[in-house]
């Protein structure tokens, strides 16, 4: 079994930051990619960013430039740095882990709850 837990979220000004940290524990035999989605209210989840094995990332055009993901491997953590916060980053932010136990599954995070907002 995997357990992952998430932490980090808060209420936060537009144009101010905030860092998400997601950490997976368990049987864990290996780490093939490492997610960040997001859900607002009314809205489906959508992939935020993610760092695949190789440490190469992709994001979401609308946090280019503004959200870093970072990945530490040997906590089995990934990490959110938001930076910018913008009114419309009002969301669930749930993360994601693909890992290999030593079928490939994916495990997700409780969720946790960022607010922007004056």
């Amino acid at each position: 079994q995997v357990q992952v837990v998430e932490s980090g979220g808060g209420l936060v000004q537009p144009g101010g930051s905030l860092r998400l940290s997601c950490t997976a524990s368990g049987r864990i035999f290996s780490i093939y990619a490492m997610a960040w989605h997001r859900q607002a209210p009314g809205k489906q989840r959508e992939l935020v960013a993610i760092i695949r094995t190789g440490a190469t990332t992709t994001y979401v055009d609308s946090v280019k430039g503004r959200f870093t993901i970072s990945g530490d491997n040997a906590k089995n953590t990934v990490y959110l740095q938001m930076n910018s916060l913008k009114p419309e980053d009002t969301a669930v932010y749930y993360c994601q882990f693909t890992i290999g136990n030593p079928t490939v599954s994916t495990y997700w995070g409780q969720g946790t709850q960022v607010t922007v907002s004056s």
